[in-house]
């Protein structure tokens, strides 16, 4: 609001890299006060005499049970340590897993055999964040030098061609990206052709935007909504009219659900489903039919703890909201989840009922370390048992991946460990043993078949 402790804009708002200049050119922070500093400081008295001294942190009510029936534990036999982990990623046909590993001038790209075991790593100029392939297409999207806060536009999503048995980088897709954090394939249009969904997370600035694919090997550029904080979108006919639309997760400042309606002809119109507070730490969506209804509803995760407020929050978890037909959404669970990051939806033990695997970022690692993992078994009517594994805190978990590994039937679990950010105030030596002895990636191998 232009109000400084100074009395003056101070430079270190500012990066003295490209995203700096950016934000400047925004007017992200203005010059001068644009509120009355009487009106000022009665927002601040009204906080003073309000907020409590001390927020204690939220306690579970009752411990979760230790041991997953169906699922084994596996550790790979190569690790980049420490771990930072950005990305992690099953791929299908029993050809075992692609990770990356983020450390800034050392990004790495490694490939493992379904065994585990290194097969063979592609260094790279700039930090992965995600793969994707269809039929004979791979690509793969990269964020910039780290994946830390940035306005700059250098993400990328960039082809991988074959090189014999393996992979090098290819072309340069779309260029340009404001620190992209996810990247959606489909057919917006019905041309035949698939067009891209980029969640250009950014910073202070940031954007949505869609990339229509022009049938030529390029991409050209279509702005959904101009503000910072798209982290996940998914591409689905929402109203059954036969027109892809879009659903998209906002975090940074304006947190909510938005349904962006595919009006034909490249035009969308955005409604607003879910408004959530500007600290909930918006992390992942997906849909999925809880009742069975016909309709999808939303699965909705926050716990990104990193921002402003660093301390437990008791609404930090996953929450499902039903559909009631028409695209209105109503909280119908709660599973209060400290640091939530991802909740995959899946029928994990195959009885038909939809099971949900979570990680956290940032658990509570002095009381309940086992909760940076959970498997909420689903018994009906949206009641649930929790329930982690045994070596849970063994990493600390970023990214995960569902998909079926060894080709059985069943969908097996891969989690990212990302150890840069050490818990706060450790006691409890988990960080001194993520930097010596850390996993880049476990495998939770499902044994239902």
């Amino acid at each position: 609001m232009g109000i400084y402790s100074g009395g003056f804009r101070p430079d270190s708002l500012f990066d003295a890299a490209k995203g700096g200049a950016v934000v400047r050119a925004a007017g992200i922070y203005p010059e001068t006060p644009v509120v009355a500093k009487e009106d000022w400081q009665k927002i601040e008295k009204f906080y003073f005499d309000n907020a409590p001294e001390i927020i204690p942190p939220p306690r579970r009510e009752k411990p979760i049970r230790i041991g997953l029936k169906h699922f084994k534990y596996r550790e790979t036999s190569f690790s980049h340590r420490p771990a930072l982990t950005t990305m992690v990623k099953i791929l299908p046909d029993k050809r075992g897993i692609v990770y990356s590993d983020g450390k800034g001038g050392r990004n790495v790209l490694t490939f493992l055999t379904p065994a585990l075991r290194e097969n063979y790593s592609i260094p790279l100029n700039s930090t992965p964040i995600q793969f994707y392939e269809k039929a004979n297409e791979q690509y793969l999207t990269t964020i910039g030098n780290g994946v830390f806060p940035t306005d700059a536009s250098n993400g990328t999503m960039q082809r991988l061609v074959k090189n014999g048995s393996s992979f090098k980088m290819g072309a340069v897709a779309i260029s340009n990206l404001r620190r992209p954090v996810s990247m959606t394939h489909g057919d917006m249009n019905n041309d035949g052709h698939d067009d891209v969904v980029a969640c250009e997370f950014g910073n202070e600035t940031g954007q949505l935007a869609w990339y229509k694919n022009n049938g030529r090997g390029g991409y050209d550029k279509r702005i959904l909504r101009e503000k910072p904080g798209a982290i996940k979108a998914i591409i689905k006919d929402a109203n059954n009219d036969g027109l892809p639309d879009i659903y998209v997760l906002m975090a940074q400042g304006d947190e909510g659900i938005f349904l962006y309606e595919n009006q034909g002809g490249g035009t969308f119109r955005e409604k607003k489903l879910l408004s959530f507070l500007p600290l909930n730490g918006s992390q992942y969506i997906e849909l999925a039919d809880f009742n069975k209804d016909g309709f999808d509803d939303i699965v909705y995760v926050c716990g990104d703890n990193a921002d402003k407020t660093p301390i437990l929050k008791n609404y930090h978890g996953i929450y499902i909201f039903l559909n009631d037909g028409k695209s209105n959404f109503e909280q119908s669970y709660f599973y209060r989840l400290n640091g939530a990051y991802k909740a995959m939806v899946r029928d994990f033990d195959l009885d038909g009922k939809l099971d949900i695997a979570a990680i956290s970022f940032f658990p509570d690692y002095l009381r309940y370390p086992e909760e940076s993992f959970i498997y909420l078994r689903n018994k009906g009517n949206l009641k649930f048992d929790d329930y982690s594994f045994p070596e849970a805190s063994k990493g600390r978990w970023v990214v995960m991946d569902a998909e079926d590994m060894d080709g059985d039937g069943d969908t097996d679990l891969v989690l990212g460990s990302f150890v840069y950010l050490l818990p706060q105030g450790d006691t409890t030596g988990l960080g001194k043993k993520w930097l010596s002895t850390g996993p880049s990636v476990i495998v939770l191998e499902n044994t239902i078949r």
